[in-house]
């Protein structure tokens, strides 16, 4: 893997993406609170990839992107359409029936655990003691932001049920985050990798969705559908192939931090456009999860 190199964040081409992903991340988390409201999840998340996967195919053209790949380079696509286009979202959308979508937005954010963890066995990333303070730190920070919006926002609906949900979309996209960085991933154009990995999980979500379900249901709304085209083309097409190739330069645990960005931004979009008000307890929370950011993105990434 490519070393990235001490204060690497503070570099426009990283800075300027990093920033770029958690400003579009930052606001599609309410978004997915209107498509299940419309729609049955799992045709929620089918639609929002059947959108976005010839839009993804178009990219790859555009950018002149052989659409081959060999059979291993199939089987990873397969795997990550299945960890992140169909799992993930699928216990994303799925957990929000339980819990606020700040709340399913904090507990993603613990993801940097995972790709730290999942990195070092499959990557050789090393793990460095500022990277581990830096985590505990923004790890509070996300602990207190947690416990804010459990003050200000009483839970309904099955707790236990919504927090599992959140912990296997959290696992289920580290995994994709990881494995697509591997020697085979590596070795065939990101955005072609993206857009066979997309066909998939949207064949994978259609199969699903059919099964538990029924037959397709398409909202009538325009709303939804405004949603869903801001949710496939902005939230996808252009973020995951920017922020897969942070996973690249930056090595997964770091690039993880990126949701702990995110978790700011929406609160900050929440402030402006949903009347949120900050407490003594969600301030602290969110300058110690940045602190926290500061601190393991300023380490130095060791590949083995």
């Amino acid at each position: 893997m490519t070393e990235a190199p001490p204060h690497a964040l503070l570099r426009p081409r990283i800075a300027i993406p990093f920033v770029l992903i958690a400003l579009i991340w930052g606001s599609t988390w309410f978004v997915i609170t209107t498509q299940i409201a419309e729609a049955p999840a799992l045709w929620s998340v089918t639609w929002r990839f059947a959108m976005a996967t010839p839009a993804m195919f178009l990219l790859a053209f555009v950018l002149r992107h052989s659409l081959r790949m060999g059979g291993a380079a199939h089987g990873l696509a397969a795997a990550m359409g299945l960890f992140q286009f169909c799992g993930n979202y699928t216990f994303v959308y799925l957990s929000e029936f339980h819990l606020t979508s700040g709340i399913v937005a904090l507990l993603i954010g613990m993801m940097l655990v995972p790709n730290a963890v999942l990195g070092r066995v499959l990557l050789g990333e090393a793990i460095t003691a500022r990277f581990l303070i830096g985590s505990l730190v923004a790890l509070g920070g996300i602990g207190l932001l947690l416990l804010n919006e459990a003050h200000v926002a009483p839970l309904g609906g099955n707790v236990a049920l919504g927090t599992g949900l959140a912990l296997i979309a959290m696992l289920a996209a580290s995994i994709a985050n990881v494995i697509q960085a591997v020697p085979t991933g590596k070795s065939v154009p990101l955005v072609t990798l993206l857009a066979w990995s997309m066909l998939y999980g949207t064949l994978i979500d259609a199969g699903l969705a059919w099964t538990f379900e029924g037959p397709p249901v398409i909202p009538a709304s325009q709303a939804y559908w405004l949603g869903t085209a801001w949710l496939a083309i902005v939230g996808s097409v252009v973020t995951f192939p920017i922020y897969y190739d942070l996973v690249r330069k930056l090595g997964a645990g770091r690039a993880a931090y990126n949701g702990v960005l995110v978790v700011v931004i929406a609160m900050v979009i929440s402030t402006l456009f949903e009347g949120y008000r900050w407490t003594p307890l969600a301030a602290a929370g969110a300058v110690l999860a940045m602190i926290g950011l500061v601190i393991a993105l300023r380490a130095k990434h060791l590949p083995r």
